[in-house]
This record gives C-alpha cells, structure tokens and sequence, in this order.
C-alpha cells in the first residue's frame, strides 16, 4: 500500500490545517512539486505526520492519467436545501494537514510548510486543531462511533488496485463552528435525540425512539441494504469563544461524501439533519490525496 500514512495515524493529539492557493503566475506543478518536497523531511524528521491534498482539477492536470481518481472534483457551488440553510464551498488549490504529539512540533513545521510554498501559493486559512477528551467533539458525544477500524479503513478510504488514482483517495475537509450556548441550553434527553444516539456510551437509539432527522438517520448511507462507510479524521478547532469542529472525511468514492451533505442539508426530500441547527458550516472543499509513489514524482532529488 503507497497511501499517504499519515490518513491512517490515531493517536497524534494535535492537528494544523493549511489551506493554500496558487500565486498569479505560478505554476501547478510548482506548487505539486514544492509539496512533494516537503512530505519526506518533515515526516521523517520533523516528529510530524504530513497529508497533502490537491485540488483535483490542479492534480489531474499535472499527474499521469493512471495516478487521477475517478470522479474526484472540486466543489463549486454550495449545498442549499429547501429550507435556505446552506453549506459554503470554499475550495482552495492545495490542503496541508499536520498531526503531532505536541504543539511544538506542529508550530514549527507549520512555519516550514508556509516557507517552502511562499514562492508558489499563498496562504488562505489556518486552523488548529486538537483531540477533545480523547474521543468526544465539542458536543460532549464521542465521535467517530461508526468508524471503520484500521484493518478496514484502507478498503474505505483509499481508491482499489487496478483502478486510475490506486491508494489515492478523496478528503473533505470542513469547518463547522459550534452553538454551545443553544447546544447546552438542551436537555440531555433532547441531545441524544438530536444526535441519535446515548451521550455517555454512544448506543444507537432504537429506530422507533430515533427521530428521522437525528444525525445518525442523516448521515448514515445505505443502498440496496448495504452500508456505505467514509472513514473520519475529525477534531475540534478553535478558541473559548469561537470553536468547532474540524471535519476530515476520506472515501474513496466522492459520491458518498456529496450524497452525506445533501442528506444533512434535506436535499431531496426535505428532512435537514437536526444537528444543523446547533452547528453551521464556515468552510468547505474536496482534495485529492494522491498517493505516495504518485507523489514522490515531483519529488525534487534530495542533496547529496
């Protein structure tokens, strides 16, 4: 498997998110090639695990045809549903992700990955992230319950052998800044409705006592009976005052990740995820994660 490992690495408790876009002028194999420079030296060295995504468009224009998901693409247009309530793209040409175990680590190597980029893109956003009580998001539910393991991750997240784009996949990455006050205004009884779930211990609700608009009914995708899993990397971001959660969704089918959204937004059939009216998305694109071999091409030769 030549997947980006740092998809797959739990554990690392704090998180940066650098979303780039490219300078007039600059080319996109630059910006490929300057990312791809950077993979090596501050995974094996910095104490950091790296993830680069590309826009796909800016990726399929560089890479070989082999190395290209199929379907992958950027987002364009918002999700609205019926309602109005809206879903923003904010698509950016280049996403870093960076996990560390400390602060520290993800700092500074944050401050090379801006340096090795200032000639070719420009930063957009920064966000921070971190592990919330282990396994919780910010609304004091655990997160991540439906989770593939690690043994069955890489068959979810990452695009089969054989295919175009093999080992690569498809990340959304999303900021949704929280309502705490609204939120813990509920009672927990109305929480576990919201979400579909028991708060301590994250047991489903029966299907006659859960709503048909909780998070999981939303959220849960299913055709022809079977189960059609993304595998989360999520975090929590932001301050006391303003905070979140930082959505990291893979799939190696982008279908299913567009199909999640406009399920939560009520497209189709008008039933918006009740989570929606406690959390609010800020942010929202598509990258392709290509994989490693594919990535390592533009690679510039390392000094002898």
């Amino acid at each position: 498997m030549s997947a980006q490992p740092g998809i797959f690495a739990l554990g690392t408790p704090e998180h940066g998110y650098l979303e780039f876009d490219l300078r007039p002028g600059a080319r996109a194999v630059d910006l490929v090639t300057a990312a791809a420079g950077l993979v090596g030296p501050l995974s094996t060295t910095g104490g950091v695990n790296l993830v680069v995504g590309l826009r796909p468009e800016l990726w399929a224009e560089v890479a070989d045809r082999a190395d290209v998901p199929t379907g992958a693409r950027s987002w364009q247009e918002g999700v609205v549903g019926p309602d109005g309530f809206t879903m923003p793209a904010t698509q950016h040409d280049a996403w870093l992700w960076l996990a560390g175990g400390d602060r520290t680590a993800v700092f500074d190597n944050g401050r090379a990955v801006i340096e090795g980029l200032a000639a070719v893109a420009v930063l957009r956003r920064e966000t921070a992230g971190w592990l919330y009580r282990h396994d919780r998001d910010l609304t004091g539910f655990i997160d991540g319950t439906e989770n593939p393991s690690l043994l069955e991750a890489p068959e979810v997240a990452l695009v089969p052998d054989g295919s175009p784009g093999a080992d690569s996949s498809v990340v959304l990455f999303q900021l949704w800044e929280h309502n705490t006050d609204g939120w813990e205004g509920l009672a927990q009884e109305d929480q576990e409705r919201v979400i579909g779930r028991t708060k301590p211990d994250s047991i489903e609700l029966d299907d006659d006592v859960k709503p048909a608009d909780s998070h999981v009914a939303r959220t849960v995708l299913e055709v022809d009976g079977v189960e059609l899993d993304i595998f989360r990397r999520n975090v929590a971001y932001g301050t006391v005052s303003c905070h979140g959660t930082a959505f990291v969704g893979f799939s190696f089918d982008q279908w299913r990740l567009e199909e999640m959204l406009r399920r939560m937004a009520g497209v189709g059939d008008g039933v918006r995820d009740a989570l929606t009216r406690y959390t609010q998305p800020v942010s929202g694109g598509y990258y392709t994660v290509p994989a490693i071999t594919a990535l390592a091409r533009f690679a510039p030769p390392e000094d002898d």
